[in-house]
């Protein structure tokens, strides 16, 4: 299955206020590309992003967002070319509430969701679906938070997913763990196992470095793509990325057996 729309989500994580990536979501293994998260934003806007995925670190590992006033400054200088999902410390209803007076087009909870779907269904039930989605952040086939602390044991990813899908969760941005940061290329059994039935849509994120990367998510029906680390070290262009989202796939390459 390919999807007819494709989303390309360049990524913003801010951590102490610099735009920072990790490896394999390891806090020790940094690299900080700018200490101006807002010209950053600019810059992706400049090129034609639709959306920002915006990530507050301190936020994912703490549990409490510590990023608002940086958020708020990309969404004056940007929010009103581009769409702008905010993603890390969400944890409760006030901070969900916070992110969306802040101007996010979207919000993206993780830990809590997972802890309590509930949670999840009444941000749903409260913005609508399009507005809500749940990060699905997996290691080892286990559905992880809490800032992809090593001593979470996690939950099955699948069975998580199902049964937010049944409480109204349609959108999940899934991260292969030990793929992010490495520039590997996607997981793309991971996705396959995972799948992305009639109302469920995954947004992949992990290793992607290359147009042909994005090819091979919309082959196996993601809707669209987080993109950081390729952006920064200048693997992947974000032109190039948007060109490939929005033009005709090619024949499939061959596999090995």
């Amino acid at each position: 299955m390919v999807t007819s729309e494709f989303e390309i989500l360049p990524a913003i994580d801010l951590r102490g206020g610099r735009v920072v990536r990790l490896v394999q979501g390891d806090f020790a293994r940094e690299t900080t590309f700018s200490d101006d998260p807002v010209a950053t934003a600019i810059a992706f806007a400049d090129a034609g992003a639709r959306w920002l995925h915006v990530v507050d670190l301190d936020g994912a590992r703490d549990g409490i967002p510590g990023h608002g006033a940086v958020v708020g400054a990309i969404v004056r200088a940007v929010g009103s070319r581009i769409s702008i999902e905010v993603a890390g410390g969400i944890r409760d209803a006030s901070a969900a509430a916070t992110a969306i007076r802040a101007g996010a087009a979207r919000i993206v909870i993780g830990t809590a969701a997972i802890r309590d779907p509930g949670f999840a269904a009444g941000l749903v039930d409260r913005y609508g679906p399009e507005r809500v989605a749940v990060a699905i952040d997996v290691r080892a086939g286990r559905a992880v938070g809490h800032g992809w602390a090593l001593d979470d044991p996690g939950t099955d990813a699948v069975a998580t997913i199902e049964a937010l899908s049944t409480r109204g969760v349609d959108l999940f941005e899934v991260t292969a763990i030990d793929r992010d940061g490495l520039l590997g290329g996607p997981d793309l059994e991971l996705y396959e196992r995972l799948g992305s039935p009639a109302g469920r849509r995954i947004i992949a994120s992990g290793g992607i470095t290359a147009t042909s990367d994005l090819d091979a998510l919309r082959r196996v029906g993601c809707h669209g793509a987080i993109i950081g680390r390729a952006l920064y070290d200048g693997s992947l262009d974000l032109g190039e990325a948007l060109a490939s989202a929005t033009g005709a796939l090619g024949p499939a390459p061959d596999r090995p057996h």
